[in-house]
């Protein structure tokens, strides 16, 4: 079964637990602090994996956590490190954040291998806090607390140029004639289940990647059919080859069906419908009145802007000359490909501490007031109705240093301070 979206759960490792613990030797009555830190917990790692071409692995295991640091222990001895979990995934997979629906991540492009949730560092030792006046600290560090996100996993083909249309009209065919791929084919709907990717590699003509996009239907754009699936793998794609079966094969009109098809392409929305598109008559040998129903394709849809070739998959005819216009349209536009940015960072306090935020104190409210785009993100990510979510966000702000600024600030203890729709009384 080919699987292009899955749902799971990921959790980094807690750091361990820094100890607590003297020195207890013969003839050493007073020992020192000796407690050792606790090891960093492992870290969730995106990895992808040139011969992975579907997510089939991470619809039936949905749960995934690396190993938790273990705590220190005596005679300063450190903790183990918990060890990494590498989630293989193919290229073009975004991670998106399953309450959000926001992405986090886009593996493609340079992101080959990414740390995406980091462990919990460990906690230090007692034997860290010993001072002039306290030589026996009875106190340890706990190690920080693991990081854990339910995500959606959505694959996105990469593809330079992408063949879409009704089912039947003709795309694996053309694939199969373009290029090394061989998919099944066979004359009944959604024979292709799964989009095909070949290297074009007909000679004189330029190596491009050409995804065979499942047949699309009326209603795709809500879902109808197997569509959002099919329409996601068209993101990436820089031209759009809309194959039309020009003889009528199964009774439908052609032009009809451009329209059909492109209106879903709008409803889908992400600019898709936007694409350069080549409207690419097919099966013109078997059509009755060939010269009349090409003149008709480009009396409608030429002064719309769209270009139209006629070819037969068959038996190859203008197969060549469309190859040869879809090389030089690519070479007229960006190679970058396309690579999804970021919406929502996983790490939390990571990605965050460049982004700029504010302490103020208000007189007329009287209250010290903190802003800033991390600040607002941490919140609209953060559940600090839980207890765990609360500390989170404490410890967040004690990271980056915003308690810090707030004591320079003067604010004592009851003193309030707002951010944005929230407002909380300070206590250390």
């Amino acid at each position: 079964m080919f699987a292009d979206r899955a749902k799971i759960y990921i959790r980094s490792g807690k750091g361990g637990d820094g100890h607590v613990s003297f020195r207890r030797e013969k003839y050493v009555p007073d020992g020192g602090p000796d407690g050792g830190d606790g090891g960093h917990g492992g870290s969730v790692i995106f990895e992808i994996d040139e011969g992975l071409n579907t997510l089939t692995d991470y619809r039936f295991n949905k749960h995934y956590h690396a190993e938790d640091g273990e705590p220190g222990g005596k005679k300063n001895c450190r903790g183990k490190d918990g060890k990494d979990i590498v989630l293989k995934v193919p290229e073009g997979t975004v991670i998106k954040d399953e309450a959000s629906g926001k992405v986090m991540l886009d593996m493609s492009g340079e992101n080959r291998r990414v740390v995406f949730l980091s462990g919990g560092r460990g906690g230090l030792g007692n034997q860290h806090y010993a001072t002039s006046t306290m030589q026996a600290p009875k106190y340890a560090k706990p190690g920080q607390p693991a990081k854990e996100l339910n995500v959606i996993l959505e694959l996105k083909c990469i593809a330079d140029v992408g063949l879409v249309g009704f089912p039947s009209v003709g795309k694996s065919t053309l694939l199969s004639v373009i290029s090394n791929a061989r998919p099944k084919i066979a004359d009944y709907h959604f024979t292709t289940l799964q989009p095909n990717l070949g290297v074009v590699d007909m000679e004189g003509v330029g190596g491009f990647v050409v995804a065979d996009i499942p047949g699309l239907i009326e209603g795709a754009s809500e879902g109808v059919g197997l569509g959002l699936a099919f329409l996601r793998h068209i993101e990436r794609t820089r031209v759009l080859l809309h194959i039309v079966d020009a003889a009528s094969v199964e009774g439908r009109d052609p032009i009809e069906d451009i329209y059909t098809i492109n209106e879903e392409l709008k409803k889908y929305g992400s600019d898709v419908s936007k694409k350069p598109q080549i409207i690419v008559a097919n099966k013109m040998d078997v059509c009755e009145n060939p010269d009349e129903v090409l003149a008709k394709l480009k009396n409608e849809f030429e002064p719309q802007g769209f270009e139209v070739f006629a070819m037969s998959g068959v038996t190859k005819q203008g197969v060549r000359e469309l190859m040869l216009h879809v090389m030089e349209l690519l070479a007229k536009l960006p190679k970058k490909s396309i690579t999804f940015e970021p919406e929502l960072t996983p790490d939390f306090g990571g990605l965050y501490n460049n982004e700029p935020y504010t302490v103020e104190y208000d007189p007329k409210a009287n209250e010290y007031v903190v802003e800033g785009p991390r600040i607002e993100k941490m919140l609209g990510y953060t559940n600090l109705d839980s207890e765990k979510g609360f500390q989170f966000f404490q410890n967040f702000l004690k990271d980056n240093g915003i308690l810090d600024e707030l004591e320079n600030k003067g604010i004592k203890e009851g003193d309030t301070v707002r951010m944005y729709g929230f407002a909380f009384d300070y206590y250390k």
